[in-house]
């Protein structure tokens, strides 16, 4: 009788457990978002993906920020002010005294140091964002000063980039973390800050299943105004399809990456709300310049020619957006419009083709992910790439490869011809540098080196990333397009637009291009 006593008071206390946790579940604020990941890694020193960047937007913070809606200027964020010195090499930052991480450590000068140094020293894929800095100082009043090999009027804006994110460099070090310069062999935190984070964000990272979800909880321990929802889950959903089915069926209260014709099938939906607005992605052709890899597409005159062999119209049908004339994302200052972007010409793309040798064709393969982003499918874009080329004889083999496996090949330099899209690393036209000779694109990934080129070419790249004066600027990068038009391995074919849905009653959605969509600033209306 005493072990039946004892079993019943013991189902009434799991009664009213799970009850209790029932309710705790009913009054919990959840938001889940639909999103095509492409997480390679959630460690601020390792992950350069977009999901990356919408994690870490929510788990960490950076010592400057821009508005919530836009890029038109740089705001204190765990920097209070700074200073930068008359030659521009030295900037000096002054940190919130009111700041702890998500483990209550408070935020220390000592732990900005140990962030950027990490960042350089772990060689991950966002370390090149750190080149150019030679020092980063704690000085004895709390302040920060980094100091930088050349002037570099877009620092600031560089800072804003989540590979900055500042650490809690105790926790990350008792957990195998090191910031020394052997720290591409020694360091040992990348698993652990895949399954929690160590930031100051809003959120701390709670769970990680790549390619499943990832889980947010609020930080208690967060500096600044609450979020709306106790937690956020960012659940994979690769085909835009079926984010707009689970959207209208209500499992999920955001679509991050719908098509143009499924917004278009929505729009009046009271229940919904729907969102167009422009992206910063460019999706573009890579010709390797090793005729070892590229073969024919290493010929800078087939390269122009399937430049102007691409159905550009045809792209902005299928996506909306904009045209864009180089790699230089449209809407960056200083970059050239659609009204300065090439038109289709297939008589000149035959003429350059013949030019070069191949007045009968050739036959190639392209290689790129199976992988939809912001709801444009490669799939689609490929195939009509295959079929635009065809047009002047260039019989293209489509060779769709796995997210990861095809993402290791690019950033090696290893695929001839390769079909991919590319956000900014930084809002201001220093990106496009990456595309030019030496730069991270066109060196790492096309082979295209500064052997051989031009001096007044190179002498005008040199002087694009230290030139402070915005006319001077504005030149410059207009130089630079006109060179990427006509000479280059990449041939940009579209930007394509966002499209968005929620429900209805979700407040405060904006798409950001540097972070894509910030979940700390989304509510529900009452």
């Amino acid at each position: 009788m005493r072990w039946v006593s004892k079993l019943r008071i013991l189902v009434v206390v799991l009664a009213i457990f799970l009850g209790a946790l029932a309710i705790q579940a009913q009054d919990e604020t959840i938001l889940v978002v639909g999103h095509a990941e492409n997480t390679d890694s959630l460690d601020p020193a390792h992950g350069y993906t977009q999901t990356t960047g919408i994690v870490n937007r929510a788990t960490y913070n950076t010592l400057v920020t821009f508005p919530d809606a836009d890029a038109s200027e740089i705001l204190p964020m765990l920097a209070t002010e700074w200073t930068i010195s008359e030659d521009g090499t030295e900037y000096t930052f002054t940190l919130r005294d009111d700041v702890t991480f998500a483990s209550g450590n408070p935020l220390t000068a000592e732990d900005v140091v140990f962030s950027v140094e990490r960042l350089q020293n772990v060689m991950g894929n966002p370390s090149f964002l750190a080149e150019g800095i030679e020092s980063v100082v704690a000085n004895e009043d709390g302040t920060v000063t980094f100091t930088l090999a050349t002037p570099r009027p877009s620092f600031l804006a560089e800072l804003t980039n989540y590979a900055f994110s500042i650490t809690d460099s105790a926790t990350i070090m008792e957990n195998g973390g090191t910031a020394a310069e052997d720290a591409a062999e020694t360091d040992t935190a990348e698993d652990y800050l895949n399954g929690t984070s160590a930031g100051t964000g809003p959120y701390i990272l709670d769970g990680w299943e790549q390619d499943v979800e990832t889980i947010l909880v609020k930080n208690p321990n967060y500096w600044g105004e609450e979020p709306y929802f106790d937690r956020v889950i960012i659940t994979n959903i690769p085909e835009a399809a079926t984010q707009k089915i689970a959207l209208e069926a209500g499992d999920i209260d955001l679509a991050l990456d719908l098509s143009r014709d499924q917004t278009a099938t929505m729009e009046g939906n009271e229940n919904l709300i729907v969102y167009s607005g422009p992206g910063v992605q460019t999706h573009f052709l890579l010709m390797n310049e090793d005729p070892e890899l590229g073969g024919p597409v290493s010929d800078p005159l087939v390269q122009k020619a399937i430049r102007y062999a691409l159905d550009y119209e045809g792209y902005k049908a299928l996506w909306g957006g904009v045209t864009p004339a180089t790699n230089l994302t449209v809407g960056l200052a200083g970059a050239y419009g659609e009204d300065q972007a090439l038109s289709r010409d297939l008589d000149m793309a035959r003429e350059l083709l013949a030019e070069a040798g191949y007045a009968d064709g050739f036959e190639i393969t392209l290689s790129y992910p199976d992988y939809s982003s912001q709801g444009v499918n490669m799939n689609t874009n490929a195939q009509k790439i295959q079929s635009d080329l065809a047009e002047i004889g260039i019989t293209v083999t489509l060779n769709t490869q796995e997210l990861q496996v095809s993402l290791e090949e690019y950033r090696n330099g290893l695929q001839g011809f390769g079909y991919w899209f590319w956000g900014p690393d930084v809002l201001d036209p220093v990106d496009v540098l990456s595309f030019l000779p030496g730069g991270k694109v066109a060196e790492e990934r096309a082979n295209w080196t500064t052997e051989g080129v031009d001096e007044e070419i190179l002498a005008l790249i040199d002087a694009a990333s230290t030139e402070t004066d915005p006319a001077a600027r504005v030149e410059i990068f207009a130089q630079l397009q006109d060179y990427l038009k006509e000479s280059s391995p990449f041939a940009p074919f579209i930007n394509p637009a966002i499209q968005a849905a929620s429900r209805a009653d979700l407040q405060g959605f904006v798409f950001h291009p540097q972070w894509g969509v910030d979940v700390s600033i989304l509510s529900l209306s009452e």
